[in-house]
């Protein structure tokens, strides 16, 4: 304003007012706001159970060059803390307009656990696993028990014998959000696709796989 009423150069007025001139030039570096605060809302939307630190793993691998607390600023300013309880099945998701058809073998995976009861009365868990473009099943494995290590154990030794898959549908179960199955993922190159909270629709191959194989059960 100084310049324009009183018709002097930057220079003079910045000698005047003591003010340093690389300060009136400078040009803020810092990547847009709405636009990460925008990424942030969708990581969250299928990847529900992620609280800011793990987003921040994303945001990182993805090219995003910013501090965690600022992460954890936005994150909390778009209201996303984790609560203690499941979010609500009445709650509406936007629709998956980002899928496309599976166009090859391999190309992608859908993958979801069943499960059944032995006669002696012990539970059992079965991952079940579908190559949604040739139908074929590459695993079917059953455990007393099946933890997050377990499932990248199971894709390790079939991805090493089918090869890997470019993306794999799953649910929000524990062992799919878990920190072991998404560290697997990004070092195969394999994108985790999660279906929408109280949306079995998603993942409807897997669906209609595992009801066809119960119904044998």
């Amino acid at each position: 304003m100084m310049c324009g009423e009183w018709q002097v150069s930057i220079r003079r007025a910045s000698a005047a007012l003591e003010f340093d001139r690389s300060t009136y030039h400078y040009q803020s570096c810092r990547p847009d706001q709405a636009l990460l605060a925008a990424r942030i809302k969708t990581i969250r939307e299928t990847r529900v159970r992620y609280g800011y630190r793990r987003v921040q793993v994303l945001l990182r691998r993805e090219g995003w060059v910013i501090k965690q607390k600022r992460t954890r600023r936005i994150y909390n300013e778009l209201g996303l803390q984790l609560r203690n309880k499941t979010p609500k099945l009445r709650v509406k998701a936007k629709l998956r307009e980002d899928r496309a058809p599976a166009t090859r073998p391999n190309d992608v995976w859908a993958m979801d656990f069943v499960h059944d009861q032995l006669a002696t009365g012990r539970k059992i868990r079965v991952l079940t696993v579908i190559d949604t473009f040739s139908r074929f099943s590459p695993v079917v494995d059953p455990r007393f028990s099946y933890r997050a290590e377990h499932v990248v154990a199971t894709l390790e030794r079939v991805c090493a014998k089918v090869g890997y898959p470019r993306t794999i549908r799953v649910d929000q179960d524990s062992e799919f959000i878990s920190r072991d199955l998404d560290l697997w993922a990004y070092t195969k190159g394999v994108t985790l696709d999660f279906s929408r909270p109280g949306k079995p629709t998603d993942n409807a191959f897997i669906e209609a796989f595992n009801g066809a194989s119960g119904a044998n059960v």
